[in-house]
């Protein structure tokens, strides 16, 4: 396992214009406060949150357009020197239960144009409405569509928060089902283990200004029921790790979910799996998703491209 503490650097296509990390740690908060309470309905948190995204920038010639891969509605996002060869998969965060591809648009067109790959970006299905497994079955779906297509060490999968744990347990799928795996897999902030108790570290559920433990175990209960919460698929946490790609694991040091991250670095490593585990310090949950706007994100996000570029190298 190596850990590895990025410069930050500035993707290209971005104008430069960061803002102070202690102005956007107020704004995060009162996404947390306003979008992520566990007592509103979900379409609620799901509007809240979409109208924020759509108004994030992007990089100067980013397209974003329409697909479909086995039934599954996707956006694929390409910046101008993209590669069609070379492609990265993204499944967005929201606890299974919120969230869309606007969500990780803007990050998907930065690392478009800083690794030249196209980023395609599912709309799987989302609890309560398709709990368990309707979102991994429409991640394994577009997953066969584009691997057999495609040469797989061209194709790296990547994930945030829930979708994070959503790419892994997918992984771990092609891995059991037919072992044709992507060249690498990217985790942001990553979801892993939906039993774990969020409130045994009071210190993270202070310092967490995004994410709750009540909103995480309402997401938790309408993804899975609780007995199947210990199963791999749905915690890929407690899988057996042997056999994965190469992994990049991002985290911040100020969130709910940092423990899993950790945890995984170790558990893979000592599995035998490539890995590379970076924690950010003073930084919260999905963080990296705010390139352009954030220093520590845009060395998060030149990170990533490496990654990208290292993996699907011929």
């Amino acid at each position: 396992m190596t850990a590895r503490r990025a410069s930050p650097t500035r993707p290209p296509g971005t104008s430069g214009l960061r803002l102070p990390s202690a102005l956007l740690r107020l704004g995060v908060r009162q996404l947390g406060r306003r979008v992520l309470d566990p007592d509103l309905p979900w379409e609620v948190q799901r509007q809240r949150l979409d109208r924020l995204m759509a108004a994030s920038p992007a990089p100067r010639g980013t397209t974003v357009a329409e697909s479909v891969l086995n039934g599954v509605r996707t956006e694929v996002v390409t910046a101008a020197r993209a590669r069609p060869e070379r492609t990265v998969v993204h499944f967005h965060g929201g606890g299974y239960c919120v969230g869309s591809a606007l969500e990780a648009r803007t990050w998907a067109a930065h690392l478009s144009a800083q690794a030249a790959c196209r980023v395609v970006l599912p709309e799987y299905r989302l609890a309560p409405e398709h709990p368990y497994p309707a979102a991994l079955d429409d991640a394994r779906d577009i997953m066969k569509a584009l691997l057999g297509d495609v040469d797989p060490a061209s194709v790296v999968m990547s994930g945030d928060s829930a979708g994070g744990g959503l790419a892994l347990a997918a992984v771990l799928a092609l891995r059991d089902e037919d072992g044709m795996l992507p060249a690498g897999c990217i985790l942001l902030s990553p979801w892993l283990d939906l039993g774990a108790d969020r409130r045994a570290v009071p210190e993270l559920v202070h310092r967490d200004v995004l994410l709750s433990p009540r909103w995480l175990e309402a997401c938790a209960i309408a993804y899975a029921r609780p007995p199947d919460w210990a199963d791999p698929s749905v915690s890929p946490l407690l899988a057996a790790h042997g056999g994965l790609p190469p992994l990049l694991i991002q985290a911040g040091s100020d969130e709910l979910l940092a423990p899993d991250a950790e945890r995984l670095a170790a558990r893979a490593s000592a599995a035998g799996v490539d890995v590379t585990y970076t924690r950010w310090p003073r930084m919260w949950h999905d963080f990296a998703l705010q390139p352009g706007l954030l220093a520590a994100a845009d060395s998060a996000l030149s990170q990533a491209a490496w990654f990208v570029e290292t993996t699907t190298a011929p």
